[in-house]
């Protein structure tokens, strides 16, 4: 006997569906805000690309840390100039890649990234004592007299100990700014004489964390290395925006033409998937709208694979109920069962490609980072909505009567 129609179910379910739409619209209006939706990257946005390159000065090598202390000053840099989520990342073992999306004055940009960096240690009457280049080290170490406080302990060369020692004799109980960039990093206390060059640097609240940072900023004063510009591209906006707009384009008409697909082939159930990956899009420019992420092209790319992804686990679900209906279930039995065993092959897909993306966020391209953060987004979302929200809304609809026979799933009636 076929169930009949209900219409407190009916009335349930199309107030879901609209609840749907009007989610999903409200997501998208606003993910696709300049100011205040999606971050857009360089390809999308527009702006500023630079690839430097340590050479060396003098006799010291280039090694890891002097790397980092380059991208510290270019972060340091970067966020004076306002530019918001700028990518600058380690490429290789000497060279420094350096995105800056939606940037206004690239000329003053480029200026900045490629300046050496200035370190001073300044007096209070505002007279330089003695510069980075008179530093020769300085480390984050704990003292383990004091219940291992941490501490930054600085060494300056000859020099340097020589202008020191007359500076703190000078400033004895007075505060010596530490300026890198024209920015004071740090202004500690003078509360000895210190003759030999080797000085420190704490604090009551100092965090172990807090002082190695401040002991890399002080090595990036001196750095070993000069950057040297191998590459620069001004992306313009005008470019990406087009680009974008024909990257919707194409993710729009193949949702329609899955929409199609999933109807011709699976009727009702079909339509219910459908409002499914609806939701889907609408969950997921929701992720990307309050994660810190940045959405590049190649992200985009992740996007509508992870599209594909969602209609497949439909499809594996709805072919299971078929072959549930072949040997002889009943539609609501049939609808549970098929749920129950394509939950195993849709987990292991999905776990699978799961493993992939963090593979791909392990490499260093920013891009391949892009195109892996949308499609783990991407996955987890369509997991969600294949596996509670289609069963949901099968279920609905079978109450509701509008599900009334194998037909409605693509079966036999």
């Amino acid at each position: 006997m076929k169930p009949s129609l209900k219409p407190g179910f009916i009335l349930l379910f199309l107030f879901l569906i609209l609840l749907i739409i009007g989610f999903t619209y409200w997501s998208l209006v606003s993910a696709s805000d300049r100011e205040a939706g999606i971050k857009r990257g360089l390809d999308i946005a527009g702006g500023l690309y630079v690839l430097l390159e340590a050479t060396e000065t003098g006799d010291e090598e280039i090694d890891a840390d002097a790397i980092d202390r380059a991208v510290t000053i270019i972060r340091m840099r970067v966020d004076d100039l306002g530019v918001a989520e700028p990518i600058i990342a380690v490429q290789g073992d000497n060279r420094i890649r350096v995105e800056l999306p939606d940037i206004d004055d690239v000329e003053q940009a480029r200026s900045i990234i490629g300046r050496t960096a200035m370190l001073r240690f300044v007096g209070p009457d505002m007279v330089e004592i003695v510069t980075g280049a008179n530093l020769r080290n300085a480390r984050a170490e704990r003292n383990p007299e004091v219940y291992h406080a941490p501490y930054v302990s600085l060494e300056f060369d000859r020099e340097g100990a020589a202008l020191f020692a007359q500076a703190t004799e000078k400033f004895y109980e007075q505060q010596i700014a530490i300026v890198l960039d024209d920015e004071v990093i740090s202004a500690p206390f003078v509360s000895a004489i210190i003759p030999d060059g080797r000085a420190i640097i704490q604090r009551d609240d100092y965090t172990y964390e807090e002082a190695a940072k401040l002991a890399l900023l002080l090595r990036s004063g001196s750095l070993p290395v000069d950057l040297r510009e191998l590459e620069s591209r001004l992306i313009g906006p005008t470019l990406g925006e087009r680009t974008e707009e024909i990257a919707i384009y194409a993710a729009a008409v193949g949702l329609i033409l899955v929409f199609l697909f999933m109807i011709i082939f699976y009727r009702m159930a079909g339509f219910i998937a459908s409002t499914a990956l609806i939701f889907y899009m609408g969950m997921v420019m929701l992720a990307l709208n309050i994660l810190p992420t940045t959405l590049t092209l190649p992200g985009i790319a992740g996007l509508i694979l992870s599209i594909g992804m969602a209609v497949d686990a439909n499809v594996i679900i709805f072919e299971r109920i078929k072959d549930e209906l072949r040997s002889g279930r009943t539609l609501r039995s049939a609808i549970e069962s098929g749920f129950q065993r394509a939950f195993r092959a849709i987990l292991d897909a999905n776990v699978t490609t799961l493993i992939v993306t963090f593979v791909l966020f392990g490499l260093p391209s920013g891009p391949v980072k892009g195109f892996a953060v949308t499609l783990a987004i991407g996955i987890v979302c369509s997991m969600f909505t294949a596996i509670v929200l289609t069963r949901y809304l099968l279920r609905l609809a079978f109450k509701a009567g509008l599900l009334r026979s194998g037909a409605y799933v693509g079966g036999k009636a």
